[in-house]
């Protein structure tokens, strides 16, 4: 065999310590459950990196503003303030269901979340349901009482994601007006 010069061993030796300690830290690094802005003077530009999560399909689940801070993605909409006089609520004197409000959304959570409150006008009696996408969501309710309802929005979600889905606030009244107004919206995980 021949001989090796003592500095290629050496050299070979170093290296090998090297890739243990990179081994060792890449393998004891901590879960990355808390990020933390690089520190800032008033002197110095930092590059922010751009954060994003992607699912096990690759859609871009998460995403940080880096222009002004705070969350780019999803984007979350919010329900305007809603008339608490119901003689501007949506309202049918319909004895069939009949759809008094419509939405589309898009579908970024597996689940929704909605409440609508309900009233009737004296003397009146009737009911209040939802469709999405044309499917009943939980059960219908009497005027009166609130519909508030946390259901599996219908179809893949895979297939679904991102892309719109109509939410239909139905009513139908015996004798009198039947009033409905949603009052809270959002999706939410499984």
């Amino acid at each position: 065999m021949p001989q090796l010069p003592e500095d290629i061993i050496d050299r070979l030796n170093k290296m090998d310590r090297r890739i243990k300690a990179l081994s060792t830290a890449v393998n004891t690094r901590p879960a990355v459950s808390e990020i933390r802005p690089p520190a800032q003077t008033g002197s110095v530009t930092v590059n922010r990196p751009l954060f994003r999560i992607f699912d096990g399909y690759s859609h871009e689940i998460f995403a940080d503003d880096i222009m002004t801070g705070g969350l780019a993605r999803p984007w979350l909409a919010l329900l305007p303030p809603q008339t608490v006089d119901k003689a501007h609520w949506p309202s049918t004197t319909s004895t069939t269901f009949t759809t008094v409000a419509r939405s589309f959304n898009p579908i970024w959570q597996p689940k929704l979340r909605l409440s609508v409150e309900t009233g009737a006008s004296a003397n009146a009696t009737g009911e209040v349901r939802v469709l999405v996408d044309g499917q009943p969501f939980g059960s219908p309710v009497t005027a009166g009482s609130t519909f508030n309802h946390t259901g599996l929005i219908p179809g893949d979600m895979n297939s679904r994601f991102g892309q719109i889905m109509q939410i239909e606030i139905q009513a139908k009244a015996n004798g009198g007006t039947v009033y409905a107004q949603p009052v809270l919206i959002y999706g939410t995980q499984t």
